[in-house]
């Protein structure tokens, strides 16, 4: 990904992820997780690597806190992230980048975080020659919907009680947008 992103105010930059910054998004990645937009389970010790061969630093971008911003306990100054990747390896479907996960720590929300990194991803997807751009969400998380609509993503398919989280069925809502 390209290496310099456009802060979105004064208190914060969105930038690509480094290989050094794995071991803060493992803790923010934590520290977020919640049956809201999680479907895998709870994250507990020993933690899995951040990165592996298909999660790489590229796929990345983050938001981090202007120069001399601590940010919350444990990321390094890290706010949140935003992964972009590939729906599929398919040379037919390379017109397309997928929102793969979007994060913000409880501590900087409501300062345009998220929207900083959707719109820097926006911009990397069109660097990478995308035109398109998907995403998943679950049904219940009216939070990230909310954004997503904002954003000019629609309803492109909805699978009914796809997930059981928290002893109910979740729908998976799958939303989409040009790029153009």
């Amino acid at each position: 990904m390209h290496s310099a992103h456009s802060a979105h105010s004064g208190s914060f930059r969105v930038r690509s992820a480094r290989a050094e910054d794995e071991a803060a998004l493992g803790v923010l990645d934590r520290d977020t997780w919640s049956t809201l937009h999680a479907v895998a389970p709870e994250p507990v010790p020993p933690y899995d690597p951040f990165f592996d061969s298909t999660h790489r630093p590229e796929h990345y971008l983050v938001a981090e806190e202007a120069e001399g911003g601590e940010g919350a306990h444990g990321t390094g100054g890290l706010l949140g992230y935003i992964r972009l990747a590939p729906p599929t390896p398919l040379m037919c479907n390379r017109h397309v980048r997928q929102i793969q996960g979007l994060a913000v720590v409880e501590a900087a929300r409501g300062r345009g975080v998220a929207r900083a990194l959707l719109r820097a991803a926006y911009d990397e997807a069109r660097r990478q020659g995308a035109v398109r751009m998907t995403l998943r969400v679950l049904g219940h998380n009216a939070p990230a919907r909310a954004l997503y609509e904002s954003e000019g993503f629609t309803v492109e398919g909805v699978l009914p009680g796809e997930f059981h989280l928290g002893g109910e069925y979740v729908d998976d809502v799958l939303m989409g947008r040009r790029l153009d």
